[in-house]
């Protein structure tokens, strides 16, 4: 077996490189963004047949003969393979691409990218898809094919989850990258803490699953990532540590019989609670419900959110000036709907063209 590993330097990617080492899998191609020591370091190691990066510039640093280039390379390289799954660990809108070729191609994706999913779901064969966030793969690992009545993930509550609200009014950016439970890329922790990462697992969710009967609670140990609320009454939990092997480990290979992760001390957890996500600290809470019956509009909501962060990036909007473009976006765009690929597209630039328009939020 061998596999494709589409962002090999982020936290996913490493994993997947121990994951795959630990089970002999061979890489047949790694591509990378702008960390091109580490993926010279990955290179030297996993010798893999084709690369590709983000940028141009950067190819003579590539210790590799075979280098592609942006983001017709990484297509270019996805059809060049003979691996029959991908792992895109992508961040962003830039995920999407790589998600709908290998598919196209039958390709299996193990599929850390979320917005492929929060942007154009409806028009991706779900057959293809396998999760590889621990949200996700709790409650496939927990629904068994029973009837179930809900579904429940939960959310750490991000860096400002015990700021009082004024204090959040003049967070920096800087602020909002001090997870209180993991280290992770800058767009999903800010993603976390403006809960924006939650609602776009929760649209991931309907669409692997089917429901729009989808819910998410604050749970800060991040001990219990899922729960499945069944028919018969009963619900379940699935506990495990924040180590995204297991999934990683379980969308590789299929089944799991050796130990992956060491068991959940249920003493050492000691107390846990859940709490509620309230709109007054994570605003685009407000669109939650709408958003689950009108799916189509995680396009709106993803391009609005990207430009959000970069505004916020660079200072020229407040922490929660980013909710404020994302929701007027959702508002403006209201009525959008794409019949195909091409008008996602389409939506997409006109979204980001209109938030980049804001002169200050």
């Amino acid at each position: 077996m061998s596999i494709v590993i589409l962002g090999s330097t982020g936290s996913i990617g490493v994993n997947t490189l121990i994951v795959a080492k630990r089970y002999n899998i061979a890489i047949e191609a790694l591509v990378a963004g702008t960390n091109i020591d580490l993926l010279n370091q990955q290179i030297a190691e996993h010798k893999p047949k084709r690369v590709a990066i983000a940028n141009e510039a950067d190819r003579k640093r590539v210790r590799h003969p075979h280098v592609l280039c942006g983001s017709e390379g990484i297509l270019e390289l996805i059809e060049s393979t003979q691996s029959t799954t991908i792992v895109n660990a992508l961040v962003g809108y830039a995920g999407l691409a790589p998600t709908r070729k290998a598919v196209s191609l039958g390709k299996r994706v193990a599929l850390a990218n979320k917005e492929s999913l929060v942007v154009a779901g409806e028009f991706i064969d779900m057959s293809f898809i396998t999760p590889i966030d621990s949200e996700h793969f709790g409650l496939w690992y927990l629904m068994n094919e029973r009837p179930f009545s809900k579904l429940y993930i939960t959310a750490s509550g991000g860096a400002f989850r015990d700021w009082e609200l004024g204090k959040m009014k003049e967070a920096t950016f800087s602020d909002a990258l001090k997870h209180p439970n993991w280290s992770m890329g800058n767009k999903i922790t800010i993603d976390s803490a403006t809960m924006t990462n939650k609602l776009f697992e929760l649209l991931e969710a309907k669409w692997l699953f089917g429901t729009s009967n989808i819910d998410a609670v604050i749970e800060k140990r991040s001990m219990i990532h899922a729960l499945v609320e069944f028919v018969d009454g009963s619900t379940t939990a699935h506990f495990a540590g924040v180590d995204m092997k297991l999934p990683i480990a379980f969308a590789l290979k299929g089944e799991i019989t050796d130990e992956i992760l060491p068991p959940t001390d249920l003493l050492g957890i000691g107390t846990m609670e859940f709490l509620p996500i309230e709109a007054d600290r994570y605003p685009i809470w407000n669109i939650k419900e709408h958003i689950l019956q009108n799916p189509h509009l995680g396009v709106v909501v993803n391009a609005a959110n990207e430009v959000a962060i970069q505004a916020f990036q660079e200072e020229r909007c407040s922490f929660f000036g980013m909710s404020d473009m994302v929701l007027d976006a959702y508002e403006k765009f209201g009525d959008v709907r794409a019949a195909n690929i091409d008008e996602i597209i389409k939506i997409d630039k006109e979204v980001r063209a209109y938030v980049g328009s804001f002169k200050s939020m």
